[in-house]
């Protein structure tokens, strides 16, 4: 992990398109502004998380849906 130290209205960047900006630090909370292209999504890590975990979930699959669906698909070919 790369560690830098800014002063409030100070910015780094990121590659040639992501600019952080410290807007101001008060007490244990830091404003940051992000200029970020339109098309790149920014998460705040919580959100982002939760996001993956339930990609994750909605991957899983259980024999038991499988059953089913395969159960659906016989149905609909018997039906033709």
């Amino acid at each position: 992990m790369l560690i830098l130290t800014r002063r409030p209205g100070e910015s780094l960047y990121l590659g040639d398109n992501i600019k952080l900006k410290i807007l101001s630090v008060q007490g244990k909370q830091i404003k940051i502004g992000l200029d970020v292209p339109e098309d790149m999504t920014v998460y705040r890590e919580e959100v982002y998380l939760k996001i993956k975990e339930q990609n994750k979930q909605a991957l899983e699959t259980s024999q038991q849906d499988l059953l089913a669906a395969a159960a659906l698909w016989q149905e609909i070919e018997s039906r033709k």
